[in-house]
């Protein structure tokens, strides 16, 4: 198993010295900052497996620091540390997908129960995530020399979406380069189907909406007779639209 790498984040980490030996005597690493800009470089240049992250600091606030490293790596898993029981930091930095919540003084068993739970239960969310999608895979390989229809190929992108949103979420690059080619695959057995298909949408009206067909198909019915004077069409908001 591979060493856990923590990040520490507190403008007081000096005084915390007696938890990061603890720490680092049940074999954890952990590199300390004493602000959250640093600890944003930090995370920039390496790459960690949890953060624990003091709420009141000088300069970046915790909340402040939280939503950068939300913004720069979303599924790293944040335990926010604070003095504070005021709900609204509670409910600010849960609905900034916290991993865990501790207050002020923390003990070493604190915190390894709230490392323990965390990434177990982030590794748990992720060999499932990876093991269902393992098993979808043969069946997406399959429905593609298999779908016939307009309505098939939409159902079968969204399924695609689907599964890289939550690949994304668990950050399994392996299985996301996976993804990737089985998109590629997708996208050349679409433009076959679309090569053998696509002169007889004219002739036969059995296929998807086309340019020709969206107004009379979609937009009139709306108006129903109702005396109107523009009408705008978003084409980017056209959801049988199909990119894979």
């Amino acid at each position: 198993m591979n060493k856990i790498t923590i990040l520490w984040v507190d403008d007081e980490i000096d005084m915390l010295k007696p938890h990061i030996l603890f720490l680092e005597d049940k074999k954890y690493t952990v590199v300390t900052c004493k602000s959250g800009q640093e600890a944003l470089e930090e995370i920039e240049k390496n790459r960690f497996d949890i953060v624990f992250l003091d709420e009141n600091m000088p300069g970046l606030t915790g909340l402040e620091t939280l939503q950068e490293i939300k913004n720069m790596e979303p599924g790293l898993p944040v335990v926010m540390i604070t003095r504070s029981e005021e709900e609204f930091i509670m409910e600010e930095a849960i609905g900034s997908k916290i991993a865990d919540y501790l207050i002020k003084p923390v003990n070493p068993n604190q915190i390894l129960l709230s490392l323990k739970k965390t990434l177990d239960h982030s590794r748990l969310i992720s060999e499932k995530t990876t093991s269902n999608y393992q098993q979808e895979f043969r069946k997406i390989s399959m429905d593609l020399s298999m779908v016939n229809t307009f309505e098939e190929w939409a159902e079968l992108y969204r399924k695609l979406i689907s599964w890289e949103l939550r690949l994304e979420e668990i950050e399994d690059s392996g299985m996301f380069e996976i993804l990737e080619s089985q998109k590629t695959e997708a996208n050349n057995h679409f433009g076959k189907f679309i090569d053998k298909n696509y002169a007889s949408w004219f002739t036969d009206g059995d296929g998807p909406i086309l340019s020709h067909t969206l107004f009379q198909q979609l937009v009139k019915p709306e108006l129903d007779g109702t005396p109107t004077l523009l009408v705008v069409i978003d084409n980017l908001r056209y959801d049988q639209w199909i990119s894979f």
